[in-house]
């Protein structure tokens, strides 16, 4: 690829600096980044030497990354000690089932109620024909 010239500006100064095609947008982006570290410095201590002025904004930039780089890294660690975590969770046995309990009903029980159940229809039906015949 061909290296082209881009106009940058930084400190409220003008630079021309070569980049491959196709990265202007990448060269553009980190002047800003440093434009804008370059002016809050113009802003406290106003005009000085482009050397000091570039030397200082790169290293308040080079500050933010290292704070980022450790933020990073902390992340890491904690994702990685999330996922350990998780792995160690999943290869658990699942907790055991609930026992149900479902209660039986003994035998000679459930005949006594299956004849208390038949004399109760008897009675029912008697009343009901005593009913009709009172009517």
């Amino acid at each position: 690829m061909a290296q082209i010239e881009v106009e940058i500006k930084i400190g409220g100064r003008s630079f021309e600096v070569a980049c491959q095609e196709g990265e202007e947008q990448y060269l553009l982006a980190a002047a800003r980044f440093l434009d804008t570290e370059a002016q809050v410095l113009v802003n406290q201590i106003g005009r000085m030497p482009e050397a000091r002025m570039l030397l200082m904004a790169g290293l308040m930039l080079a500050d933010k990354t290292a704070g980022l780089e450790e933020r990073l890294r902390e992340s890491e660690e904690r994702a990685a000690a999330l996922k350990a975590e998780l792995k160690e969770l999943q290869s658990r046995p699942g907790p055991k089932p609930d026992k149900v309990e479902v209660p039986v009903v003994p035998e000679d029980m459930r005949e006594a109620l299956a004849e208390l159940t038949a004399r109760a229809e008897a009675l029912a039906d008697t009343v009901e024909e005593k009913a009709k015949a009172a009517s």
